[in-house]
């Protein structure tokens, strides 16, 4: 597809399309039809967030999302969207529409995120969110489903594996996995639970659904799990949850029973969901009575009445293995480093080896190596154009880990900064506009690199050259002294150098990162900004104490 649609925006967004058709397909696909939901009768408002990969975590627009489902009257909201947080917390927007949902008896379900770890999402790790995992067929929490934080107290582990579901434009279902195919399956759920409420003549109560999810989750055996912290609360337990919900025991219906009431009226609609005034009992429990055992099989939307043999040989020949897509993302980056150039391919470094002039030393002319720094910078001070065709590098510890690539109205002022820095890395350190460090601010793309050696790294946009910086450590902390000096007087200027050294190195290699969350982004940041860090350390040197450890908290001030 990527050959056909070479548009990178295109190509996010028809991978969203494809996202939600899958999603929408498992809590509400018709029955009879190739991809069977889990409520069949609900009516579902599809609200985009995002058209394109730079704003899928636009704060305003999923709050702006949030705030239109509100005002449509919806019972449950699907937030298919996961921003990963390292802090727990979300932007103000995100935050105060959550609290409004709920404020509001709509019930939140969100995906917990697929990041392989103790890692937390937006909106699941908020107050109240019904988090879901995934599991496997086999009943064991998938090694990708995130865990821990809130997630231990508010969410349940659903199947994630081999979920079937539409794909737009064809009527070939597909199967996927992952936790973004294991939260409709809660959300149908809780549409039934809900749609129990409305037959009886009472109004949806979201938290009594909650509660009757969470409280019901099956613990996952210790002897059976490796970690059984990645379980969550536990395993979804429909049964449980239906009992805990009405006070009775689930009961079976029967095939016809439930094709009798196909013709009804239904009521259940989410946000993906939107709740009616009617919805008749007998199909929230024919739909119920899928499940066996009390809990959801990981085929629970194939529609195992009516799909024939011929139709299930093309279904599973669309089963994607192993397509996990990690959580959305900021795409953000700040980090720290050295600057490199590669040139890719053999053809690119013998055209700069036949452009570049040749060299006398000691009255002998030398051809050009283009490996050599020094000349790259003097072909390029004079040569500018010629930086677009290098492939920049941001280094650590001499291993490129980015390759950066200028855009926009500013690409031409950015190759000149990072020939400026280039410059500066090649003097002695005892020169004065020696460089040590740089720092790189911009976006992480979906494209990568492969450089001369082999390596493939991603590729980062920079469309603007403000927070690029060049410095010698040395040279920073006696600026940032020297500018605190002509403010107030400084107690002890040692012991100040010692520990600004220290807090920087412990940033430079103790805590090296990739700068892509947003704790490392501000760690970085501060990096740069020694002047902040001397009025600080001024006044802890003073009161004699010692750097001791770094943390990152999130600013009261942050916008």
């Amino acid at each position: 597809m990527k050959e056909a649609i070479p548009d990178e925006n295109i190509l996010h967004s028809l991978h969203l399309r494809f996202h939600a058709n899958h999603i929408i397909s498992t809590i509400c696909g018709q029955l009879d039809s190739p991809v069977e939901g889990i409520a069949p009768n609900a009516t579902v408002i599809n609200i985009p967030i995002a058209y394109s990969n730079e704003d899928f975590i636009n704060p305003l627009n999923l709050s702006r999302a949030i705030s239109t489902a509100i005002e449509q009257g919806v019972n449950i909201i699907h937030c298919a969207a996961c921003h990963p947080t390292q802090s727990g917390l979300a932007h103000e927007f995100i935050d105060k529409a959550i609290r409004q949902a709920q404020a509001n008896n709509i019930l939140v379900i969100a995906p917990g995120g697929n990041d392989k770890g103790e890692c937390w999402c937006v909106p699941a790790v908020l107050e109240n969110v019904l988090t879901v995992g995934a599991m496997k067929d086999t009943g064991e929490p998938f090694k990708f489903s995130n865990f821990g934080g809130k997630y231990a107290t508010q969410g349940i582990l659903a199947p994630g594996e081999n979920i079937l579901g539409a794909q737009p434009a064809t009527d070939d279902p597909i199967r996927k996995k992952g936790t973004s195919c294991a939260a409709p399956i809660v959300t149908g759920t809780a549409a039934l639970l809900m749609s129990l409420q409305l037959e009886q003549g009472l109004s949806p109560d979201a938290e009594a659904v909650r509660a009757a999810l969470i409280n019901s989750a099956i613990p996952c055996d210790s002897n059976e799990v490796e970690e059984p912290e990645r379980c969550l609360l536990g395993k979804i337990n429909i049964a449980g949850a239906y009992e805990l919900f009405t006070g009775e025991p689930l009961k079976k219906v029967e095939k016809q029973a439930r094709e009798e009431t196909e013709e009804k009226e239904a009521g259940e609609q989410l946000l993906v969901t939107l709740l009616s005034p009617q919805s008749p009992v007998i199909t929230a429990i024919s739909n119920l009575n899928n499940l066996e055992n009390g809990t959801i099989p990981s085929n629970i939307t194939e529609n195992s009445t009516s799909v024939t043999i011929s139709e299930k040989q093309q279904v599973s020949n669309t089963i994607v293995p192993s397509n996990i897509t990690p959580s959305q993302r900021s795409n953000l980056v700040y980090v720290l480093g050295t600057l490199g150039y590669d040139f890719g391919t053999e053809a690119r470094r013998d055209t700069f080896e036949q452009l570049m002039p040749s060299i006398t030393i000691d009255n002998l002319e030398l051809p050009p190596n283009p490996y050599d720094a020094r000349q790259m910078v003097d072909y390029l001070e004079s040569n500018l154009s010629e930086a677009k065709s290098l492939i920049w590098t941001l280094n650590l510890e001499l291993t490129p880990i980015y390759a950066i690539k200028p855009v926009g109205a500013f690409a031409a002022e950015i190759y000149q900064v990072m020939q400026y820095m280039l410059a500066g890395q090649i003097l002695p350190e005892a020169d004065e506009d020696y460089i040590e460090r740089v720092s790189i601010p911009g976006l992480l793309t979906e494209e990568t690199v492969r450089l001369f050696s082999g390596q493939i790294v991603p590729v980062i946009k920079v469309n603007s050259p403000r927070g690029m910086y060049g410095w010698k450590v040395n040279t920073l902390i006696e600026s940032a002294i020297e500018t605190v000096r002509t403010e107030h007087e400084i107690a002890d200027e040692a012991r100040m150098r010692r520990s600004l050294t220290s807090f920087l190195n412990r940033i430079y290699y103790d805590l090296r990162n990739v700068g892509q969350i947003a704790r490392d982004r501000a760690l970085n940041f501060a990096a740069t900004n020694a002047f902040q860090a001397v009025q600080t350390f001024s006044q802890a040197v003073a009161m004699g104490m010692e750097l001791h450890s770094i943390e990152v908290e999130k600013s009261p001030f942050c916008r």
